[in-house]
């Protein structure tokens, strides 16, 4: 198949092309500033070019700023991406969301819900597939505080998986014919952000100091609740966030 990958250039996007063409699918890559494919979401500026005979689009693309300039790109750009589609007459949307985005009342996971409510109420067939948290993201992280000698970290269920086996599903999911339902995707084991940040110090060997930060309200009682979490997945990695910690750390 041809298929677009929308955020190509990304953590995730950039494994789910690989992903799909050692399947030996044709793949574009759709982001502002791709080579040959270069798009704005938030305009629509270069969708129709870029969708030109493609059968599926992944749409992996991400927003790090405010919930605000999320909305932007997550939502009204998904209005603008569906649109392309239809004119493109492409025939399988798949959205990469986040387990329990609808269960944690904050910015960005309202984005996240309102960007699935935009793709299934949208004129494409669709499958959204939701990860859990990358054990990059965590990773990163922890590294960013481990520099200030520091671990801030608040009581938070976690079942991280690894980016490349989120990657494998969401090709998955390319493949196959559209769900109209979501698939959930999560690492082998549920565990507390604080017993992560554990396991970061002993693997990389790094002396800062964990501090527990309290998470106030119902934000707060729902993470402590395991909201990102599930107990009942589509799909289950294998990959534990010591092992990959361990990996990364060896091959530095």
């Amino acid at each position: 198949m041809r298929i677009a990958i929308v955020g190509g250039t990304g953590t995730l996007g950039r494994r789910v092309a690989e992903e799909l063409r050692t399947r030996g699918h044709e793949v574009r890559i759709l982001s502002r500033h791709a080579p040959d494919h270069p798009v704005d979401l938030t305009t629509g500026a270069g969708l129709d070019t870029a969708l030109a005979g493609c059968d599926t689009v992944v749409d992996a693309s991400n927003s790090r700023g405010s919930a605000r300039a999320a909305e932007r790109t997550l939502v009204a750009g998904t209005r603008n991406l569906l649109a392309a589609e239809q004119r493109a007459a492409v025939g399988h949307h798949v959205c990469v969301s986040v387990v329990g985005c609808d269960r944690v009342p904050v910015g960005y996971y309202r984005v996240k819900t309102a960007q699935e409510r935009t793709v299934t109420e949208g004129p494409t067939p669709w499958t959204v597939v939701r990860a859990a948290q990358f054990h990059e993201l965590l990773g990163e992280v922890f590294t960013l505080l481990g520099r200030l000698r520091v671990l801030p970290v608040p009581r938070v269920r976690l079942q991280s998986i690894a980016c490349a086996e989120a990657a494998r599903a969401v090709a998955d999911a390319a493949e196959r014919p559209p769900r109209l339902g979501r698939i959930e995707v999560v690492g082998p084991e549920p565990a507390d952000a604080r017993e992560l940040a554990r396991t970061w110090r002993a693997v990389t060997g790094r002396r800062a100091l964990q501090l527990p930060v309290p998470l106030p309200g119902g934000v707060g009682r729902a993470l402590r609740a395991g909201a990102l979490t599930t107990d009942r997945p589509d799909v289950r990695g294998t990959v534990p966030f010591a092992v990959w910690l361990t990996g990364e750390t060896a091959g530095r």
